[in-house]
């Protein structure tokens, strides 16, 4: 980065939703695009051993999606004009199995699982992620803030309901009143 550049960013709402294939049809509706279809996310988390990471509000992410893989940095979130904004830097990698090996090796590990389903589309200048998470259903709504708020709007989501804290954050949060859950947030597997 050259001085004076800003780092890439990443700008973004957070809001539960009661009913994701409500708001499916109001973007058909609304004439926007679908980018991926529904698909299963596998994200782990890494810290060192002294948690450096994550107790300046930082993250290191290893997706798995849809085939494929993606090593994510995220900076401490900022709030401005009520949105989340942090530098986030991302890319994708061909062995994920090889690059978790690398941060272990120097010396991260990991420390959270989370998983979730999703499905993403482009609508007002924005990218909108449908969750479907093991804590609930939300909309994350990425892009401008002021195209967030106009996506927002026209999908008839409350943005005063927007969630300021990662799935992370949510999940650790809710397992300080439910220690009975699982140290990750992961999808109960039946047999």
């Amino acid at each position: 980065m050259r001085p004076g550049e800003r780092p890439p960013e990443e700008i973004e709402v957070k809001l539960p939703c009661a009913d994701l294939g409500a708001v499916r049809r109001t973007l058909q509706q609304k004439g926007a695009s679908s980018v991926s279809g529904l698909h299963d996310e596998v994200n782990d988390l890494f810290d060192d051993a002294e948690r450096r990471l994550s107790a300046r509000g930082a993250a290191l992410r290893l997706r798995r999606a849809g085939g494929r893989s993606l090593l994510t940095y995220k900076g401490p979130a900022q709030f401005v004009s009520g949105v989340k904004v942090r530098e986030e830097r991302e890319t994708e990698v061909q062995d994920p199995d090889a690059v978790r090996a690398i941060l272990v090796g120097l010396g991260f590990v990991p420390t959270f699982r989370y998983e979730k389903r999703r499905e993403e589309w482009s609508f007002e200048g924005c990218a909108v992620a449908l969750d479907e998470t093991p804590i609930g259903r939300f909309v994350e709504v990425e892009g401008e803030p002021t195209a967030i708020r106009r996506a927002v709007a026209a999908l008839s989501l409350d943005f005063s309901e927007a969630i300021p804290y990662s799935y992370a954050r949510l999940y650790v949060d809710l397992r300080s009143k439910d220690p009975a859950l699982p140290p990750d947030m992961v999808f109960s597997r039946t047999s």
